[in-house]
């Protein structure tokens, strides 16, 4: 009788325990893949290297070995490229400041580069880039460099490097970079020109200006550096500086004013000129010439109004005319080809085709070589070319050609062929936005994307042994095959998580390029024309990309585009360029150089009827320009006007301004759409104790899900939320320089929270001993900034949140259920705020490269701190760590809270780091994009490299991972509902036996 009371207990424990036991399958199998394991690096993520613009290449080409050519770069790069792939072998980023001058090859087997005005030498070990030694040089001025490595140079079994820079002259050991000897060319503004062995000789040639009207040889001994002969003559016209030197004892220089050639020629301590009347070889000559650098024995090239002349050297006083080229053209250094005769080649563009001619000394009316090919177009001109030559199998010479182009990317082209080429001008880029990508329309790309149900039976029983450990490695790799093969991330259409975007980039050279957040690919590219050099605009300077078209109501029909925005030079008071292009194809839809200047670019939250974002640029006459040009948005603007405020800072000044607009009743221009600044405050900041560091501000597309924050006693704390906060750091002018500058007792560092609509101070602090470099993040209603601690030798991050104390009446619930409250209340800036502040420091390990912070789509996920660290990694960092709140013994409800207790140190968590073990080499920006996905924010990271990922600051909680394996789970149910019936029919019938008893 109890038994059969106890039955139906013993049922639904039964039943208890397998929902149970469902529910713990369900939880392990949605959790334990959030780790991160080797086969899942690239899926969610990827990296691409590159080596930026190349300015020296030297080509290692012997029979033995791999045929590679080293290059440095303009972004401090030193590289080994595979001449058949252009693969980087290896490469090594050098310092922000660290330019290099010059590269060799030394031995056959180091690369030696000269950086820092010629004051750091380094031997890289060829195979493998290695740094096999380096020698600092005491360089007494900075002037022109310069690095000679040649071959017959030897000194036992050693090679001797030579270096010239400021004064001196340094001889070098390549074996260990010793200085072997030096020598101070004690001569005030002397500028070495060349340095030259010539033939057969013991004695080194250095050539160069005294100031502007003499001319200096020197003689030295290679084996001591001793001075042989010193030779000094005057030119009575004087010199411009520009020199080349045609043979061992003649070079060809420009006279002072640039109009005439001057042959200077030298021998036995005779120095004779000879002036050359350029009226002689070109009948209509006017104007200035330049004199260019063509490294070739007995030539000369000089560049007169927008044409180039190639000259043959015959003696002293006598030139003769060889070619004439016109623009654009470039020309490689002398190849040489045996010990009679050497070539250089000369390149020109024409139109969509570049023509390539080979010519020798022993034939230079005649071309060796004579190709053409087509380029595309949207690489722009050449800007660099430098050859190479190779034995054919019928024993001639074929030459190859690494050309560098207007846009920075770098081709190897071979036998009228593009063998390979690199998309350089990605390590360059200045700004970056994001474009969606088309709406799927139905019934395309279904069929593309679904796989009969054998394969996909057969893929998910392939997931199952992996999940299982039983997978074989061939079954591992066909696993990772099918996770890429199914992968949706590379399709070219909207997904409904968000994560499939293009990532609009601009680069240095005036490029824009749409990249495929799935797998980095270059979906299109486009020079544009109006950022390339021209007669309107000599010096084009790219600046800004925004988002000028985002159509929501026809997004079936109408494509999104972008707004680039630069400037005709570096000037403030440049000439400002507009370019708007089609986000999905890169065409350009407008350009026009502006008839203002553009110091300032305020996107406003405003659109026209055609769904244009109103943009106002601000000029250096502090007047206001309003874009697009139209009635519509004329209409829209004016009635948001009078909340229309921003704010400059003047670096220079020390100040910092706040201004609003005029109306027009009260302006006298005839210009609709020209608006006058008015100034409404300024902070001048006392120069002899303060010095601006740096600036921060919230992202205008910041979403903040709620104001209020309910913190431990359920009480509520009400967040200040504006976004004309401006963060503002200054140090004392004693410690602007680097750390170590100053000492502890003049260091100083102020951080400030200004409003910018009234110029008020909200908070100040100071921190006795601190000095920069300063790095800043803001975000809600709290900022996050990184300095160096001289005290404590050590970096620290402070944080300081703000909060409303004008509503901390609203506590009672029901006054917030109910609507009784005045959060929704107009708030004046111009009121004084009351407001309480709550900061804290903390001690952190690493130096700081930039930082930012995560950003999604409703801001309900937790934030992260993005730490760009001085290793060129990313370090993802809870914003709990920083919270100003923590304390050595926090409180039960503290813990429930979840208040973290306080360590005087942030912890660095190496799982933590969200590029893994990869390195984004000359890290420079990292910039956050909200995906559809509440839980999930999109990263792009970019400097020399590029990379992307997705990261879930506090977990995918809204989703399942792509790695979730549905086939365990499919056999778990059914292994469990089987379970459940076989246990309710050996119930069942142990009843019915009970029965019969």
């Amino acid at each position: 009788m109890g038994s059969s009371h106890l039955r139906p207990w013993t049922a639904m424990a039964i039943r208890a325990r397998l929902g149970f036991v469902i529910l713990l399958s369900l939880f392990f199998s949605a959790t334990l893949s959030t780790a991160l394991y080797e086969d899942q690096v690239g899926l969610a993520d990827w990296h691409h290297k590159y080596i930026g613009k190349v300015k020296h290449a030297v080509f290692h080409t012997q029979k033995t070995g791999r045929k590679r050519v080293v290059v440095s770069t303009e972004e401090n790069v030193v590289a080994s490229l595979d001449l058949r792939t252009g693969f980087i072998f290896w490469r090594n980023v050098l310092g922000k400041n660290d330019h290099i001058d010059q590269v060799d090859i030394a031995l056959g087997k180091y690369v030696v580069t000269l950086s820092s005005g010629g004051s750091i030498l380094r031997a890289w070990n060829l195979p493998d880039g290695q740094m096999i030694w380096e020698s600092t040089l005491p360089v007494s001025t900075l002037s022109k460099s310069s690095l000679y490595v040649l071959a017959n140079m030897n000194v036992g079994k050693d090679n001797l490097i030579l270096v010239f820079g400021g004064s001196s002259i340094h001889a070098l050991s390549s074996m260990d970079g010793q200085i072997v000897w030096r020598k101070e060319l004690s001569i005030d503004s002397l500028e070495i020109q060349q340095i030259f062995q010539p033939h057969d000789s013991d004695i080194i040639n250095a050539v160069g200006f005294v100031g502007s009207s003499e001319f200096v040889v020197y003689q030295i001994s290679y084996r001591t550096g001793e001075v042989m002969q010193q030779s000094k003559a005057s030119f009575e016209s004087g010199f411009c500086g520009e020199a080349s030197l045609v043979f061992d004892n003649l070079v060809v220089a420009l006279d002072a004013s640039k109009s005439s050639l001057v042959s200077i020629s030298f021998k036995n301590e005779v120095i004779n000129f000879h002036q050359i009347n350029l009226s002689d070889l070109v009948p209509d000559f006017s104007g200035k010439v330049t004199l260019l650098p063509l490294k070739f024995n007995g030539m000369l090239a000089i560049e007169i109004a927008s044409s180039i002349l190639l000259l043959r050297v015959k003696g002293a006083n006598e030139l003769e005319f060889v070619e004439k080229i016109s623009h654009p053209f470039a020309f490689s250094d002398a190849l040489p080809l045996s010990k009679e005769q050497q070539a250089f080649a000369i390149l020109q563009h024409d139109e969509s085709k570049i023509h390539f001619k080979v010519k020798s000394d022993n034939d230079l009316r005649n071309e060796i070589l004579k190709e053409t090919i087509q380029m595309d177009s949207q690489r722009g001109n050449i800007e660099k070319v430098f050859i190479n030559n190779y034995i054919r199998t019928d024993r001639t010479h074929g030459f190859r050609f690494l050309v560098v182009m207007e846009d920075h990317s770098l081709l190897l082209i071979q036998q009228g062929e593009i063998v390979w080429s690199r998309e350089d001008g990605l390590a360059s880029i200045v700004d970056s936005t994001t474009s969606e990508l088309p709406v799927e329309k139905e019934g395309v790309s279904v069929a593309e994307v679904e796989h009969n149900l054998f394969e996909w039976l057969k893929g998910h029983l392939l997931k199952l042994k992996g999940t299982l450990m039983l997978a074989s490695p061939d079954e591992v790799a066909a696993i990772q095959a099918i996770r890429l093969k199914s992968s949706e991330k590379n399709k070219m259409t909207r997904d409904h998580n968000g994560f499939r975007k293009l990532i609009i980039v601009l680069t240095r050279a005036g490029k824009v390029l749409a990249l495929h957040t799935g797998d980095g690919r270059v979906v299109w590219s486009v020079l544009l024309p109006a950022l390339r050099r021209s007669e309107t605009c000599g010096n084009p300077f790219a600046l800004r990309v925004y988002q000028w078209q985002v159509p929501h109501h026809h997004a079936m029909h109408e494509n999104p585009s972008v707004l680039v925005v630069g400037r005709c030079g570096h000037g403030f008071d440049a000439p400002g360029i507009f370019s708007i292009v089609d986000s999905y194809t890169g065409k350009v839809q407008n350009s026009l150089i502006l008839e203002h200047s553009v110091s300032h670019i305020m996107p406003l939250p405003l659109t026209d009827s055609t769904e244009q974002r109103l943009h106002l640029i601000i000029d250096a006459k502090l007047q206001a320009h309003l874009y697009p040009k139209n009635s519509d948005s004329l209409k829209h603007f004016f009635n948001e006007m009078p909340n229309i405020y921003w704010y400059s800072v003047e670096v220079e000044k020390n100040k910092i301004k706040g201004y609003s607009l005029e109306s027009k009743a009260e302006l006298d221009t005839a210009e609709e759409y020209v608006f006058q600044a008015k100034e409404l405050w300024s902070i001048i900041f006392p120069s002899e104790s303060e010095k601006i560091a740096v600036t921060a501000t919230r992202k205008m597309n910041e979403i903040v899900h709620t104001q209020a924050k309910v913190v431990a006693d359920q009480d509520v704390m009400y967040k200040y939320v504006s976004k004309n906060i401006l963060f503002v750091a200054t140090v004392a002018p004693k410690a602007a320089g680097e750390i170590g500058s100053a000492t502890p007792e003049e260091a100083l560092l102020y951080a400030y929270l200004i409003d910018t609509v009234s110029g008020r101070i909200l908070h100040r602090v100071c921190h006795q001993g601190a000095q920069g470099p300063v790095h800043a993040v803001v975000s809600e209603n709290w900022v996050v900034y990184h300095y160096f601690n001289l005290r404590a030798h050590r970096y620290e991050m402070s944080v300081i949140e703000i909060y409303d104390q004008s509503r901390a009446d609203n506590k009672d619930v029901w006054k917030l259920v109910l609507g009784k409250h005045n959060l929704t209340a107009p708030v004046s800036l111009y009121s004084r705020p009351d407001v309480m502040v709550k900061s804290q420091s903390y001690f952190f390990t690493h130096s700081v490269k930039s930082m930012a912070v995560t950003a999604t789509a409703k801001g309900i996920t937790s934030k992260q701190l993005l730490i760009g660290t001085i290793g060129d990694q990313v370090l993802a960092l809870d914003k709990r760590f920083l919270d100003p709140r923590r304390s050595v013994n926090p409180t039960q409800s503290e813990k429930e809270e979840g208040i973290i207790p306080l360590t005087d140190s942030l912890p660095i968590v190496p799982q933590s780091y969200i590029t893994h073990s990869l390195q984004v080499e000359g890290l420079r920006s990292m910039v956050t994009i909200p995906a559809k996905l509440e839980s999930t924010t999109l990263v792009f990271s970019y400097g020399v490299d590029l990379f992307f990922t997705r990261i879930a600051p506090s977990r995918t909680y809204d989703s399942l991972t792509e790695d979730f394996s549905y086939a365990l789970l499919l056999i778990t149910i059914v292994v469990l509902v089987a379970a459940i019936f076989v246990t309710w029919a050996l119930s069942e019938k142990k009843e019915l036996k009970e029965k019969w008893r």
